[in-house]
């Protein structure tokens, strides 16, 4: 199977002195890509599931699952508009896995109290910037190396909004794709669980939620 360290070169460094002089061939790599899951500030959510088909038609089942990043700053701000709260957080290696054309996932929103699942489209752009990320340096910061996995960033948000993200090779992330995912019928765990979610709303959440309310519209 063709790895993301083979699928470069050509595309983004030939024939350019000055792309050269930024090429990160000799930098550390991995032989995969990471999926990260993400939540705004202070709207907790629960994944059950997430699977990954990439550019060969191969899918590859229960890539992710569990928690998902997010803050509860308790700044007096609506940081959980918008995504203020940043993307970021440690993601699961796609292991065996060429770059993402799709990724499905199925997850609680726990302040909701609904379960949601959706198809997503990775555009050409976000796989473009995936092979970049690891393969050419920062030009604001040519000395630092490349970084040495790329990364896709899922922001779960209630309303079944699901926002996507890849970062450049400045470690930026840029935005991709966003989907709108439909309720799962059979609620949560499948229906398997008698209805409950894996976890009640926290009181910092409630404080929060009573302070500004859910910022439907903002993601």
């Amino acid at each position: 199977m063709k790895k993301i360290i083979y699928l470069l070169g050509a595309i983004f460094i030939t024939g350019c002195q000055s792309a050269d002089s930024l090429s990160a061939k000799n930098d550390p790599k991995s032989e995969w890509w990471e999926l990260a899951l993400i939540e705004p500030d202070y709207m907790k959510v629960w994944v059950e599931n997430s699977s990954v088909q990439d550019i060969n038609g191969k899918i590859f089942l229960k890539v992710g699952g569990g928690t998902a990043a997010g803050g509860e700053p308790e700044d007096g701000t609506e940081s959980a508009r918008g995504w203020t709260g940043g993307v970021g957080g440690s993601g699961r290696r796609v292991v065996g896995a060429d770059l993402p054309v799709r990724i499905w996932v199925r997850w609680q929103s726990i302040v909701e109290q609904k379960t949601w699942q959706v198809w997503v489209d990775i555009p050409e752009q976000a796989r473009q910037l995936m092979v970049q990320s690891v393969n050419q340096r920062c030009p604001q910061a040519p000395d630092q190396e490349a970084r040495s996995m790329a990364s896709v960033y899922l922001g779960l948000a209630p309303g079944g909004v699901v926002q996507v993200w890849v970062r450049d090779s400045c470690n930026h992330p840029v935005k991709v794709a966003r989907g709108q995912a439909e309720i799962e019928p059979l609620g949560p765990s499948q229906g398997k669980n008698e209805g409950r979610y894996a976890y009640t709303v926290n009181e910092k959440s409630k404080r929060y939620i009573e302070k500004f309310g859910i910022p439907f519209g903002s993601w």
